[in-house]
């Protein structure tokens, strides 16, 4: 699953697609996402799983690129048999800030000890060989909040739809997913 989601990825082309017909519904979106093992200190030998450390870069529509919102995002991976994998959201430690939080950081450290793993979750991503993609649709209440998460991850692209409700007000701004492309 690793090298599907590992990359540079944008939607460059559906933003694009967007504005020649005459209005941007997405965001424009960037992830830098790599395996950032080599990152956790104090490990325990034999810990299974992987982590990965996704940079989000988010520009809204009618924003410029001065005004590029930075969400790190820091998951774990688990394999839950040979067909799906669980991917559990991380808390990035409090002390890190965001702008630190980027995979060319050669001074980032996390330290096993401190890593915390969100209240929601784990999602479930099952393996379509027929498709020949991960496919995900997981929702969590927490709070007032639900957060809805559906992908499908393919050789070269994701699509990601991440629903947002709270108290029953959808706050997500469009109703179709992001279409991210490998660079």
């Amino acid at each position: 699953m690793a090298d599907i989601l590992c990359g540079t990825l944008d939607n460059q082309e559906q933003i694009d697609a967007e504005r020649a017909a005459g209005k941007q519904v997405h965001p424009y979106a960037k992830h830098v996402t790599a395996i950032c093992d080599h990152l956790i200190v104090n490990r325990p030998k034999n810990h299974p799983g992987i982590y990965i450390l996704e940079e989000s870069y988010y520009i809204q529509p009618g924003k410029s690129d001065s005004e590029t919102e930075l969400k790190p995002l820091f998951f774990y991976f688990t394999a839950k048999d040979a067909n799906t994998a669980l991917l559990h959201s991380m808390q990035i430690p409090e002390h890190v800030k965001a702008e630190e939080a980027i995979n060319a950081n050669d001074a980032l450290v996390f330290d096993f000890n401190e890593i915390e793993m969100r209240p929601w979750g784990p999602a479930e991503y099952i393996w379509h060989e027929d498709q020949q993609c991960f496919k995900v649709d997981h929702e969590d209440p927490i709070n007032g909040i639900t957060f809805r998460l559906t992908e499908t991850l393919k050789y070269g692209e994701l699509f990601v739809m991440e629903l947002v409700h709270k108290d029953g007000v959808k706050l997500t701004p469009y109703d179709t997913p992001i279409h991210y492309v490998k660079k």
